[in-house]
């Protein structure tokens, strides 16, 4: 069964991509085009039902920026289900909040520079990587 990139959510993710979020834009001007530390990121990937924000397959890493409805009860509860059926199909989920992508840019590359290097690190020799 296809669970990535499946063709009932193309339009979504292509209206997602060409309305990205403040930080969505700022984040992906420092990770496209294998700019951190060599890692391939897609932005607006569909997994399974659900389309991440920023996904490498090479690490199995997800990035999520979340902005504030994900703070509020239902974003709270919308994003555990999201993530455990995420992490039970073997991938890394890190959110940020939108404000520390715009904020505080560097510290947060540098931290995603630690994760994807430990992530390939870790899946070094791993047939299923």
């Amino acid at each position: 069964m296809k669970i990535f990139n499946k063709l009932i959510l193309k339009q979504r993710r292509k209206d997602l991509r060409n309305r990205p979020t403040q930080a969505e834009r700022h984040l992906w001007r420092y990770i496209k085009h294998r700019q951190l530390a060599g890692f391939k990121f897609r932005r607006q990937h569909s997994i399974g039902n659900y389309i991440v924000d920023f996904y490498c397959p090479e690490i199995k890493l997800i990035i999520e920026l979340d902005g504030q409805p994900h703070f509020e009860k239902e974003g709270i509860e919308y994003d555990k289900i999201r993530t455990t059926y995420l992490e039970s199909i073997g991938l890394q989920v890190k959110r940020f909040e939108n404000r520390e992508i715009l904020l505080d840019t560097d510290r947060i590359l540098k931290e995603l520079e630690i994760l994807c290097t430990e992530l390939a690190c870790n899946n070094f020799g791993n047939e299923d990587s």
